[in-house]
C-alpha cells in the first residue's frame, strides 16, 4: 500500500512538471513571433484618361477686395423755372464728370415736367446729390438706395478662375489626343466651356459697370396755373376740332376724286332716264 501512494505522488508531480515546461514552451514560442507591421498605405497613381480632365485645384481667392457697392437714386421736386434747375442740375453733371443718358420733357393738364438719367462716377455719388439738392426746399420723391455685392463679385471671379484653368487643361489634353473622336469629343468640352467663360466675364463686366457708375433719376416739374390750364386746355381742343373738320372735308374730297368714273355712269344712267320719263309724259 505505501508503495502505491508512492507511486501515485511520482506520477503527478511528473504530470505537473510536464504542464509548467509546456507553459514555458508556449511563452517562449510566442514572444519569438514577431507581429507584423503595419501596411503602410501605399498611394497608387491614376492613370489619365485623355478623354476626361482632372478638376484643376480649388482657386484660392484674394479676399481683400475693395467692397463693390451698387448706389442708385430717384428724386422728385417742383420748382418756379424748369430752365433754372435744368441749369443747375447740368453745373452738377460738368463739376461730377457724370453724363445724361436720357432727357424727355412734357405737359399734362396741370404740369410742365422734366424727365433725366444721369451717370455719375460712383466716388462722386454724394457730391452730386448734394449739388442737385441746392436750392430745393424739399423733395417729393428721394430715394437712395446702396447694394453690397462684394460677395457675388468675389464668387463671379473665383469662378472665371476655376473655368479658365479647366480650359487649359483640357488644351493640354488636346496636344496629347490621337485619335480623331478623341480630338472631336475634347474640342466640343472646350467650346462649352469657352461659353461659359465669355458668359462668365460678361456678368463681371455688367456687375463693374454698375459699381464704377451709379444712376440717378431726376424728375423735377412746373405748376401751371389753374386758369392758364383751362384757357391752353380749351384753345387747343378748339384747334384740334378745326384740324379734324378740315381732315375730314379733304378726306372726303380724295374719296369722290377716286371714284369719278362712277359719278359720270350715275350721271349718263340719270340723264336717260329722265330723258324717256319726259317721252312718256309727252305721250
Amino acid at each position: 500500500m505505501r508503495h502505491l501512494l508512492l507511486l501515485v505522488v511520482f506520477i503527478l508531480v511528473l504530470s505537473g512538471c510536464s504542464k509548467t515546461g509546456a507553459s514555458a514552451d508556449e511563452n517562449v514560442i510566442i514572444s519569438s513571433v514577431k507581429m507584423p507591421a503595419k501596411a503602410e498605405s501605399v498611394s497608387y497613381d491614376r492613370q489619365a484618361d485623355p478623354m476626361q480632365a482632372p478638376p484643376p485645384p480649388p482657386q484660392k481667392v484674394d479676399q481683400q477686395v475693395e467692397q463693390k457697392i451698387i448706389k442708385e437714386a430717384t428724386l422728385k421736386f417742383e420748382t418756379d423755372n424748369l430752365e433754372n434747375s435744368f441749369a443747375q442740375i447740368q453745373k452738377a453733371i460738368a463739376n461730377n464728370k457724370a453724363r445724361i443718358i436720357n432727357d424727355s420733357e412734357g405737359k399734362d393738364f396741370a404740369t410742365l415736367f422734366r424727365n433725366l438719367t444721369i451717370k455719375v462716377p460712383s466716388q462722386n455719388f454724394d457730391r452730386f446729390i448734394n449739388d442737385v439738392s441746392k436750392g430745393v426746399s424739399y423733395f417729393e420723391v428721394k430715394n437712395i438706395s446702396a447694394q453690397d455685392v462684394t460677395e457675388q463679385y468675389i464668387d463671379l471671379t473665383s469662378r472665371l478662375k476655376t473655368k479658365k484653368k479647366l480650359e487649359e487643361r483640357y488644351l493640354e489634353i488636346l496636344k496629347k489626343a490621337n485619335k480623331v473622336s478623341e480630338i472631336l469629343e475634347i474640342e466640343e468640352q472646350i467650346s462649352t466651356i469657352r461659353e461659359e467663360i465669355e458668359s462668365k466675364e460678361g456678368q463681371l463686366k455688367y456687375l463693374e459697370s454698375r459699381v464704377s457708375e451709379s444712376t440717378i433719376t431726376i424728375e423735377f416739374y412746373k405748376t401751371i396755373p389753374e386758369k392758364e390750364g383751362v384757357k391752353i386746355s380749351y384753345g387747343s381742343k378748339l384747334w384740334s376740332a378745326i384740324e379734324s373738320g378740315f381732315y375730314t372735308l379733304s378726306d372726303l374730297l380724295l374719296s369722290l376724286l377716286s371714284a369719278w368714273p362712277f359719278v359720270i355712269l350715275f350721271v349718263v344712267f340719270a340723264y336717260f332716264i329722265r330723258k324717256r320719263l319726259k317721252r312718256r309724259k309727252k305721250e
